[in-house]
């Protein structure tokens, strides 16, 4: 355990190759070593560019762009009526496209 929310367990041992296993909250990142020092540097790097680097006509459309609105929120569906009978499901079988060979074409 590390802490009270991060759990490393050995999966596998195969001669002198250690499998682990690491279970941490969606919070914590979990990397490899070089996978994290190669994120490291990228952010760095990034960091770094200055706004003349960028592409000319790139830097006029990120100066030029607006905000991106949310898309609407869609109306909910109808409510059935309390009377009203649940509709029969019909019993499909067989690919959900095509001529049934498993290709799906419709030849």
């Amino acid at each position: 355990m590390i802490g009270d929310d991060i759990e490393v367990t050995v999966v596998d041992i195969r001669g002198d190759k250690v499998r682990l296993g690491i279970s941490a909250p969606k919070a914590v990142s979990v990397h490899r070593k070089e996978v994290y020092d190669a994120i490291k540097k990228e952010n760095r790097n990034a960091a770094q560019v200055k706004p003349e680097d960028l592409p000319v006509d790139l830097g006029n459309k990120l100066q030029a762009s607006k905000p991106i609105e949310p898309a609407p929120t869609p109306a909910p569906a109808p409510t059935p009526a309390p009377d009203a009978q649940p509709r029969p499901s019909r019993g499909i079988s067989g690919p959900a496209y095509g001529n049934g060979n498993g290709n799906g074409n419709s030849k």
